[in-house]
């Protein structure tokens, strides 16, 4: 049993540091939502953060857009063009995301403050990108509303999932310390 471990000791390092980040991260996270009282419609800063960067993006683009609390759950209402095309709830602020992101990152670090670099910027290309997502998809909504289960459930999903493999893969290849330690085998 000793000789399996040695043999696969990085990849039980990198499970264990992967699992360690993710589940404070995790548990971090719950706590900040346990703040907030659904049953009185509160939703979480964060969510109610991007529900207005997303209209002011769509404002941007020259675009009619209001969001508004709800007055049957806890999410904001979008409003685009005068007409109601999304709620946006917690799940839709991709602090989920950024936590995966982080905890990978951090299961293939190299030097903290290269690391720490990259997951801040990297969430911030997240929250950036979902935004912009967020946005997108209000037009989507407006303009093809019998397409929302494809567009909702699928494009807009792989759109996110793919720029985080995307950065994923940039940190293995050219910014984690496994990289280097490749490079010279």
């Amino acid at each position: 049993m000793k000789q399996v471990f040695l043999q696969y000791r990085p990849f039980f390092v990198f499970l264990l540091r992967f699992f360690v980040l993710y589940a404070v991260l995790t548990i971090g996270y719950g706590l900040y939502l346990n703040q907030f009282d659904e049953a009185r419609l509160e939703l979480d800063g964060f969510t109610r953060m991007v529900a207005k960067q997303s209209k002011s993006l769509l404002e941007v683009l020259g675009k009619e857009a209001k969001v508004e609390p709800s007055a049957i759950e806890p999410c904001m209402n979008l409003i685009y063009e005068g007409k109601f095309v999304a709620r946006i709830i917690e799940g839709c602020n991709a602090v989920s995301v950024m936590i995966l992101f982080a905890a990978f990152v951090f299961a293939f670090s190299a030097k903290w403050l290269k690391t720490v670099g990259y997951i801040v910027t990297g969430c911030f290309i997240i929250h950036a990108l979902n935004v912009i997502r967020i946005a997108l998809l209000a037009i989507a909504l407006y303009h093809y509303p019998e397409s929302e289960h494809l567009l909702h459930g699928v494009v807009f999903p792989l759109f996110i999932y793919a720029v985080v493999f995307v950065l994923w893969v940039l940190w293995l290849q050219k910014f984690s310390g496994y990289a280097k330690h490749a490079k010279k085998k």
